[in-house]
């Protein structure tokens, strides 16, 4: 299907997308006129330069010296912020719990202990045997 067009609809519609293409590339810059660093204008930087005079300080008497914390330490006052004074709510927890006996640990595995039925896996975490794991298993129920 064609549509009669005559001459001058023809040349309208040429004028008109040509001057379409012409203002997309106008005044925003475009490909060849965008801003770009001068690069003539880069100055050098002076060469980084020891201070002829530079002493060090020798350390105070007593001061602990900066290598003695080990990384974990340093690790740990990263993290932690290093030691903090306990909260009001915090030290009455620990004064309402009391001491633990030095043993309570091994006590926890022995079977004459009375615990609170927690279910087949607990009772089987506690009954087994010491190792290092080389031998553990695992298994999945069915069901």
């Amino acid at each position: 299907m064609t549509f009669p067009l005559g001459r001058k609809s023809t040349t309208l519609a040429l004028l008109t997308g040509a001057s379409a293409m012409l203002a997309a590339c106008g005044s925003s810059g475009g490909i060849i006129g965008r801003e770009r660093p001068d690069e003539f204008a880069v100055q050098r930087q002076a060469p980084l330069v020891v201070p002829p005079d530079f002493s060090l300080v020798p350390p105070a008497p007593g001061a602990p010296r900066p290598a003695d914390e080990t990384a974990g330490e340093q690790a740990l006052d990263a993290l932690f912020g290093g030691s903090a004074p306990r909260s009001e709510v915090e030290s009455s927890v620990l004064d309402r719990a009391g001491t633990a006996e030095p043993g309570i640990r091994s006590e926890v595995g022995d079977p004459q202990t009375n615990t609170v039925a927690k279910g087949s896996v607990t009772r089987d975490i506690v009954a087994a045997p010491e190792g290092d794991g080389q031998f553990a298993q695992a298994t999945i129920p069915q069901g």
